[in-house]
């Protein structure tokens, strides 16, 4: 993202939302916003997949500028796919004859999803490793995100309390990333400072607080990849399942948004923080495609897989470029009150 000399820059936050490898969608769209001239990235807030992605742009625009947060992140996610290789979450034989990216009758996943009801991740040797973190200290110069050129804001979920804690700039290690995507069931709580840490979805996918108390851009452009409303009521097992994950790793997101919607309306009576709320220009980008994949598919790393998502978001944010453009930093180009409607 680069400023256009002829207007001025028009300074944007971005939030990210997590979703496991879907998170590979926000990849494009990123790999798509880097190209475009006139926006000049002030802050990102971001969970899960979301923190991995803030925190590889961010190191990769202050040490080469756009073209090196696109081989960051295009690096970033070449391993993931090669350490996926060998993973024992593979599709099945019917999964590949049928076209579909989901793992559900991958036996290994099967095993696991029923393992995960009786079975500890504490009762299993090594199941705290994660492959990420060798990945991440890889790629990522966290000293350099330390100078806050780009204010990071990522959310993790504190065991004890419940509560979202949003770790910023020289606060960031591998161990916080990790702990944004900690999934209880699969990873032993991440310990940082005498406190453990799980997924940040469950307190804020991702937090929106940050970037309005403490950014000086107005505009925030909104990478889903969660669904929140659906047409038609989940009745298989997995159909709910993937319901009830959507539900709760969207219900932060949506207060904060019902937060904006009504503080917008009284913007003119209110001061301080309430004033900002209110002036917060809110833009979208999301993807139907990403509601046809099953929550199971969150762990199917095939570079394949990634790829055709990464196409998926750089068509999506494409879209929105072409769209709204020229209203970044006028108005806002997503229409809360619509997209609240009934929820």
């Amino acid at each position: 993202m680069t400023s256009d000399p002829s207007s001025g820059p028009r300074m944007v936050d971005l939030a990210l939302q997590g979703g496991g490898s879907h998170g590979a969608f926000t990849w494009g769209v990123l790999d798509r916003l880097l190209e475009e001239e006139g926006f000049r990235l002030e802050a990102i807030s971001g969970t899960s997949a979301g923190a991995m992605n803030a925190a590889v742009l961010a190191h990769g625009l202050v040490a080469g500028g756009p073209e090196g947060a696109r081989k960051a992140l295009d690096e970033f996610w070449r391993r993931v796919a090669e350490a996926a290789t060998f993973s024992p979450f593979q599709r099945s034989p019917l999964d590949r004859m049928m076209g579909r990216w989901s793992l559900d009758y991958s036996p290994m996943y099967i095993a696991t999803d029923l393992l995960a009801r009786l079975i500890s991740p504490y009762d299993l040797a090594g199941a705290a490793s994660n492959p990420l973190r060798t990945i991440l200290t890889d790629i990522v110069d966290f000293e350099r995100l330390s100078s806050g050129r780009i204010k990071l804001f990522i959310t993790c979920t504190n065991v004890r309390t419940g509560r979202g804690r949003v770790f910023r700039n020289p606060e960031i290690t591998p161990d916080v990333l990790l702990a944004s995507a900690c999934l209880p069931t699969m990873f032993q709580a991440v310990e940082i400072g005498g406190e453990l840490y799980w997924d940040g979805g469950y307190s804020g996918n991702p937090t929106i607080a940050p970037l309005v108390r403490e950014c000086d851009s107005h505009d925030t452009i909104l990478v889903q990849i969660n669904p929140v409303a659906r047409t038609e009521a989940p009745l298989t097992a997995q159909e709910i399942h993937n319901r009830v994950n959507e539900v709760s790793f969207n219900a932060t997101l949506l207060k904060e948004l019902k937060m904006i919607a009504l503080l917008r309306r009284v913007a003119d009576q209110t001061e301080g923080e309430g004033q900002q709320w209110g002036q917060m220009r809110m833009h979208l980008i999301r993807s139907d495609l990403l509601a046809t994949l099953g929550a199971s598919s969150k762990l199917n790393a095939e570079w394949e897989f990634l790829t055709m998502l990464r196409d998926e978001g750089r068509r999506a944010a494409d879209e929105f470029v072409s769209k709204h453009r020229d209203e970044v930093g006028i108005r806002s180009t997503f229409d809360i009150d619509t997209f609240l409607e009934g929820i």
